[in-house]
């Protein structure tokens, strides 16, 4: 069987219809906007602000991306272990492994004959991916490309939110930059929490809530920080 493998487009089509690309862009503001104001707190001119925000831009994106990779890569590396011990555990009592797949369905509700018909089918036409699917609830290996993938759609999403500060304290004077910041900020994380919360079917009051306290209490702890300790 030929894999297709998913163009650019329906991949970025697809990471948007999900709620995690919100997630990670509130990740880049959050993170990015927090850092800025325990250097303005700090009394940093334009020329250090302007420089420390890229730089968290860029440090940020990749570790979150990073971490992402990671985690993708070990998801699939545990998924291989589960596949090679039960491919094992097929060649070893290829009918005890039948017999297990019978009872699972068994227990699911059908009848005995039935779920033995069933299990007989499965193991007929894909033994290994029946076994993993009854046992472990795995459908499907990950896809190879999956970690890069994953950790690339992460460390744009949060540089894509990383941004919106980045370009404040690029375009603001330094007078009125913190509080533009700051209303980028809310008005960022306001619009990124309803689209989540849209996408993913959640609450988007309580998504909103909680995006706009952990924002502006990141940016209000980092702001006195940068006054009590500079």
């Amino acid at each position: 069987m030929v894999e297709i493998v998913p163009s650019l487009w329906a991949r970025f089509s697809a990471r948007v219809r999900e709620a995690s690309w919100a997630i990670d862009a509130n990740d880049g503001i959050i993170a990015t906007a927090g850092l800025l104001q325990g250097f303005a707190g700090a009394g940093a001119g334009d020329r250090l602000l302007l420089f420390a925000s890229i730089a968290a831009m860029l440090a940020g994106g990749l570790s979150a991306g990073g971490a992402k990779w990671a985690e993708v890569a070990a998801e699939r590396e545990a998924e291989l272990e589960l596949a090679a011990e039960e491919q094992a555990e097929l060649e070893r009592d290829p009918e005890g492994e039948l017999a297990e797949l019978a009872a699972h369905w068994e227990s699911r509700g059908l009848s005995a004959g039935l779920a033995l018909e069933v299990a007989q089918q499965l193991m007929a036409r894909d033994p290994l991916g029946a076994q993993l699917d009854a046992e472990h609830g795995l459908e499907e290996i990950t896809h190879p490309t999956a970690p890069w993938w994953a950790g690339l759609e992460t460390a744009v999403a949060f540089m894509l939110g990383a941004a919106i500060p980045v370009l404040i304290t690029f375009l603001a004077p330094v007078a009125i930059e913190t509080w533009a910041i700051i209303v980028a900020v809310v008005v960022s994380l306001a619009l990124t929490s309803l689209v989540a919360a849209g996408v993913g079917r959640l609450s988007a009051l309580r998504m909103l809530i909680r995006s706009l306290v952990v924002g502006l209490g990141t940016m209000g702890v980092s702001y006195l920080a940068g006054v009590l300790f500079f």
